[in-house]
């Protein structure tokens, strides 16, 4: 799976994948991660990027020359998608990340200030995708939970493919209680039944364990 990250702040995204489960995903080549900076295409000697609104208002409008022509200049795959992180997306969730995982290149724009020029969507025709109803100062963050929540899906990046297979949201139910040593800490005590070896029991116990937690933390999804 190949990422092109368009960002002000490649830093953000190149150190994130200098440790745990996505470095040994890039190292292996199941991954590969390229930050694109439209600083460096902009026509500005200043680098500058952004300017006041047309109409006024407060804050900073990305400009679309430089996004525009640092988008157009990543060679895109036959099986690519575009993506642009902004709360005005529709919200990044299982069934989504399953329908990221599909295409062989993602390509996603980081907005920052008071978002793009509107062209920028008008001529690019991104997908947006949100990560809630709330607002973040850049889209670094969101894009690094698409990259963290895609590369989970794709194989070879996970040790064992039942980490994913068991996951919250996998079927549409939270996942189990999990425990491990030591048996009994401060007087709690691992469920019996998790300790007598019997896998069928182990099993019933979990998905009883699922649809309990489902039905008290997230009744929505039932």
């Amino acid at each position: 799976m190949k990422f092109d990250i368009l960002t002000l702040f490649p830093e953000m995204i190149e150190s994130h994948l200098n440790y745990s489960i996505l470095n040994r995903a890039e190292n292996a080549g199941i991954i590969d991660v390229n930050t694109i900076n439209p600083r460096d295409f902009t026509l500005d000697k200043h680098k500058k990027v952004d300017n006041p609104p047309f109409g006024g208002g407060a804050g900073m409008v990305l400009m679309p020359q430089p996004y525009v022509d640092a988008y157009e200049s990543i060679e895109k795959l036959e099986n690519s998608i575009t993506v642009m992180l902004s709360p005005q997306g529709e919200p990044l969730n299982e069934k989504l990340v399953l329908d990221l995982a599909k295409y062989s290149q993602i390509i996603m724009l980081c907005g920052h200030y008071e978002g793009f020029d509107e062209r920028i969507r008008e001529i690019i025709k991104p997908r947006e995708i949100s990560l809630g109803d709330f607002v973040l100062t850049g889209g670094e963050l969101p894009a690094l939970c698409v990259i963290d929540a895609v590369s989970r899906k794709l194989e070879g990046t996970l040790g064992k493919t039942e980490s994913a297979k068991d996951d919250s949201f996998a079927d549409g139910l939270l996942e189990y209680p999990q425990y491990t040593k030591p048996r009994e800490y401060r007087g709690l005590k691992v469920p019996e039944v998790l300790l007598n070896g019997n896998h069928k029991e182990i099993n019933e116990f979990r998905q009883s364990e699922r649809i309990k937690r489902t039905k008290l933390r997230r009744p929505d999804l039932l």
